[in-house]
């Protein structure tokens, strides 16, 4: 597959849209020019041609009249026109991840690209470090001589960082959706509504928290056994929708063997928010002692 992008500077949007074109296995090779003839004869054109045409492999988002963007109001740069089209590929036909994906990694870089700021600093002076930023650092300083063929070698450099995080991005996105699926079946087989009890320790917290109202505590298996951990009230914060008993906290050891009466009882966070085990029995009776403390 030949990709054409414009040579001079490069920036994030286009480095990541041929990142992800990498992704889809089948060898790339990359042209950088402006020249229309070399233009026409690639496969692919991104962020150069002045024309967005997915039937034609056209990929660009400089011409005029173009204010293609999501519904949030995010606007299309050269990476969301290429994700909108491959996304769904890249993320081996799991469209759900690939709209994942998009929220965390292609809309900020389609923002930088197009002039939207998503994020305000709340410290003067001290602004987050980007993707966007580390992508372009890879192009020659004001004061940096350095030949077309060292500009090549930087641009390849900068696609392969782009598509190292952009497979990890992937990743990422798949590993949550799996997550999500495994809570919403634990919610849902939970004889107990106020204790659902999970069968790996996967995130839960996103779907928990807005999904189940009166979920209390979660049980799931740790290093040392089993966790159970209380609900907090809101995502975000440290308020519990019930803590564990006042006089859990702090507590490990024969120490809370003495005042649970589990003989696995570990431990007992100080904040009262998680107890663990040794067994599942053990983190079992933990969770009705606490259910029963008012």
């Amino acid at each position: 597959m030949l990709i054409a992008t414009h040579d001079g500077s490069f920036h994030a949007d286009e480095v990541f849209a041929i990142a992800a074109l990498g992704l889809l296995g089948d060898p790339v090779e990359v042209v950088r020019t402006r020249d229309r003839d070399a233009l026409a004869r690639a496969d692919l054109r991104i962020d150069v041609g002045f024309r967005d045409d997915a039937s034609t492999g056209s990929f660009d988002h400089h011409q005029r009249g173009f204010d293609r963007a999501r519904d949030n109001g995010v606007r299309y740069a050269s990476f969301g026109l290429v994700w909108r089209e491959f996304g769904g590929r890249v993320c081996d036909g799991a469209q759900d991840v690939a709209d994942a994906v998009d929220e965390t990694l292609v809309q900020s870089v389609d923002a930088n690209d197009t002039g939207q700021q998503l994020t305000q600093p709340l410290i003067d002076g001290v602004r987050p470090m980007t993707v966007n930023g580390i992508i372009g650092a890879f192009n020659a300083r004001w004061d940096e001589a350095i030949t077309p063929e060292q500009e090549h070698e930087r641009f390849d450099a900068a696609v392969a960082l782009a598509q190292g995080i952009l497979a990890r991005e992937v990743t990422s996105a798949a590993s949550g959706r799996r997550s999500e699926r495994v809570v919403r079946e634990a919610i849902t087989a939970a004889p107990d509504p106020r204790v659902v009890e999970l069968p790996v320790n996967a995130p839960w917290k996103q779907v928990l928290v807005p999904e189940a109202a009166d979920a209390l505590f979660v049980v799931y298996p740790k290093r040392q056994g089993f966790g159970l951990e209380a609900v907090p009230r809101e995502l975000g914060s440290f308020e519990n929708r019930r803590d564990l008993p006042a006089g859990w906290g702090g507590l490990e050891g024969a120490d809370l063997v003495a005042a649970t009466g589990v003989e696995d009882a570990l431990f007992c966070h100080a904040k009262r928010f998680l107890v663990v085990a040794t067994s599942c029995a053990g983190i079992r009776r933990l969770a009705e002692l606490a259910l029963a403390d008012r």
